[in-house]
């Protein structure tokens, strides 16, 4: 399994190095330095990357070390709770939470997948589908990428499979009138939750996102998801950056992180929006959606000490 390979080696190179070090301040800063770059290259964003090292140090040199002093037990444990703090500093959200509470108030939840062309989107959305009519819930999907040749098709074959409502229009329609018919129908009690996928953009295309600024004015998306590709790293960090800028993104779902051996990108996401990631893609598969758990990234980076 490739799944954070490299992220997993860094952190147990380091404890190991101190571990077999004197563990004077000499050596923490040292070999802590090497570990700074190698995080970096493990896709984990120089600013987070250094706030990360700069925690680690300041703890291990607060720790009070004793002759027999299990010190293979100290370094894990600071360097989990840093991980741990960092990845719970953009705070939890329980998406079908959300979505049971709205119900209550006989209004659809409506949800807007934003992010780059090739990331993944569409079968996203149609995963998430699935997992909410696995839990009793009604979802209907708006096919508002009217650009891409293929994409209704692609949502709409999605969608056939699982037994999902799509609304579409023809090609070249105008994507807010999309959403908004999809709304209307939901508001009619035919659906609980709207899910609107929209037309893959760069954060530079300004024409693609400004259609996706009147989406987000016209229907008044009461979350807003970006979906980013682990396997980008820093540049997922940034077109998030920019989405978030253009339509207040409420958090994340990253894809292929079961093919991300590198293993940096969802924490450089919560370090520089400070937006929860809701789940990751774990496979092709229509059940692979796992939900975002901090502990078990940890656990996989770095197993806890036995007690």
């Amino acid at each position: 399994m490739t799944r954070l390979l490299k992220l997993s080696k860094a952190f147990q190179a380091f404890v190991d190095r101190l571990v077999y070090s004197s563990f004077s301040d000499k050596d923490i800063e040292e070999i802590s330095e090497d570990l700074l770059l190698t995080l970096v290259s493990c896709n984990i964003a120089f600013e987070a990357a250094e706030a990360i090292i700069d925690d680690i140090k300041k703890r291990l040199k607060e720790q009070s070390v004793k002759r027999g002093t299990d010190r293979r037990k100290i370094v894990k444990q600071v360097v989990r709770e840093v991980l741990y703090e960092l990845l719970e500093s953009s705070g939890k959200a329980d998406l079908l939470e959300i979505i049971k509470s709205r119900k209550e108030t006989q209004q659809p939840l409506v949800i807007l997948f934003v992010g780059p062309n090739g990331h993944g989107k569409t079968t996203t959305i149609a995963k998430v589908a699935k997992m909410l009519r696995e839990k009793g819930f009604v979802p209907v999907i708006a096919a508002a990428d009217t650009f891409r040749a293929g994409a209704i098709e692609q949502i709409e074959k999605h969608a056939t499979k699982l037994g999902i409502k799509v609304i579409k229009h023809k090609y070249g329609a105008d994507p807010a009138a999309v959403a908004y018919d999809a709304v209307s129908y939901a508001k009619k009690g035919r659906a609980d939750v709207v899910l609107i996928d929209t037309a893959g953009r760069l954060q530079t295309d300004a024409n693609l996102m400004e259609e996706m600024k009147k989406i987000a004015r016209v229907v008044k998306p009461d979350i807003v998801i970006f979906v980013g590709d682990a396997l980008t790293g820093n540049d997922a960090v940034e077109q998030a950056r920019k989405f978030d800028e253009a339509v207040g993104i409420d958090g994340t779902i990253l894809t292929k992180t079961d093919a991300d051996e590198k293993g940096g990108t969802a924490i450089s996401l919560v370090y520089a929006l400070r937006k929860p990631i809701f789940y990751l893609g774990t496979g092709q598969g229509y059940g692979d959606l796992e939900l975002f758990s901090p502990e078990k990234i940890i656990n996989q980076i770095l197993p806890p000490e036995d007690p």
